[in-house]
């Protein structure tokens, strides 16, 4: 692989991971974020930055991961089936018990102390909405948050990757056999909010798109001249700047909702087209620097470990600064700014002393 599109993926996983952090530091009253989700408080500067940023700007970062990952699968598909099969469990579903069990661990732990166990109730971050302490859910409830359903949400990611890695030979057929019906199919997926478990419609779409930029060697190291970066960041920053307007200034009904949801496919599309074409500056600056390097070792650590400890860091900064003013734009920049740094401190450590463990808990990322 060409090393500046190397540094270039590098650099892109590792800030999606870290501005991952944002957009679950966002802490308004209704702080659980869809595409349309529109805002029942007024419109404050603080508010507003929350929004554009975690709801507008930021949601780039899955889509642009997944088309990382479907075009680095399709560049080593040369590579025997069997043994990339068996490679993504390690990679993949080991990390995904791993630290779906370290989240469990770190939940439990709080629940052991009055004041931390209502920070966690607090949170009612359960994804089955009992948030009763661990000790009364029992061992059947602990295993079912284990294996399917994990208070470490956010690794709902590499689980429906790994899906998408063993439906591999259907999409690469697909798309090319029949990219136009494929596609097609897959937009509608997405267009409909489509979600069983570990097939959803955004990382299948964006995964089977990554597998179409590699197969079909269209040229992602440099920005193609048809592309116009001023219309892409135009679109870009202008959608998100609207739609943020929408979502405080204007009433929840069906036409609404569709406009969002408009308004959101298009970010989308343009905020990657914008960040990947837009920011080679940043890369050439970033990857020049030796702390960078070290510090982007520990992207999966960020990943992995950041939730639940970003929203219980969060609460206790609330109520540790409930009396301040501007507590929520305190908290929203300082809670994901400490998380990242708590990970690369622990990524750090974890990996000095216990290597082999690192190892397993990465997928041998970060070595």
């Amino acid at each position: 692989m060409n090393r500046y599109l190397s540094q270039k993926i590098r650099f892109y996983s590792f800030l999606c991971m870290a501005l991952l952090l944002f957009v679950h530091g966002y802490n308004l009253n209704d702080n659980y974020l869809r595409p349309f989700t529109f805002v029942k408080e007024p419109l404050t500067l603080t508010a507003f930055i929350e929004y554009f940023f975690s709801n507008g700007l930021l949601r780039f970062r899955i889509p642009l991961l997944f088309i990382i990952s479907g075009f680095l699968y399709a560049y080593q598909d040369y590579k025997p089936y069997k043994d990339q099969t068996l490679k993504r469990v390690k990679t993949l579903m080991g990390p995904y018990f791993f630290w779906s069990a370290a989240g469990l661990l770190l939940t439990y732990l709080f629940q052991l102390f009055p004041y931390t166990a209502t920070i966690v109730a607090q949170t009612e971050l359960d994804q089955l909405g009992d948030n009763r302490p661990y000790s009364e859910i029992g061992w059947g409830g602990i295993f079912l948050r284990w294996t399917l359903v994990p208070i470490s949400f956010q690794l709902w990611f590499i689980r429906s990757l790994f899906f998408y890695n063993l439906l591999y030979p259907v999409i690469r057929w697909c798309i090319n056999k029949a990219p136009l019906p494929w596609f097609l199919f897959v937009v509608l997926l997405w267009i409909s909010g489509f979600n069983i478990y570990f097939i959803e419609g955004v990382g299948l779409l964006f995964f089977s798109l990554g597998v179409w930029l590699q197969k079909s060697k269209f040229p992602v190291l440099y920005r193609p001249k048809w592309i116009s970066l001023f219309i892409a960041w135009l679109f870009f920053i202008g959608i998100c700047i609207i739609k943020t307007f929408i979502a405080f200034e204007v009433d929840e009904t069906t036409s609404s909702i569709i406009i969002m949801m408009i308004l959101y496919y298009v970010s989308i599309f343009s905020g990657i087209i914008s960040m990947w074409y837009g920011a080679d500056f940043l890369v050439h600056f970033f990857v020049k620097k030796k702390w960078f390097k070290e510090v982007s070792a520990f992207s999966f650590i960020i990943y992995g470990f950041h939730a639940p400890l970003l929203f219980y860091l969060t609460e206790l900064m609330f109520d540790a600064f409930h009396d301040f003013k501007y507590v929520r734009s305190l908290t929203y920049v300082l809670s994901p700014t400490i998380t990242l740094l708590i990970c690369v401190i622990v990524g750090s450590l974890f990996r000095k002393v216990m290597p082999a463990t690192y190892r397993f808990a990465t997928g041998g990322r970060g070595i």
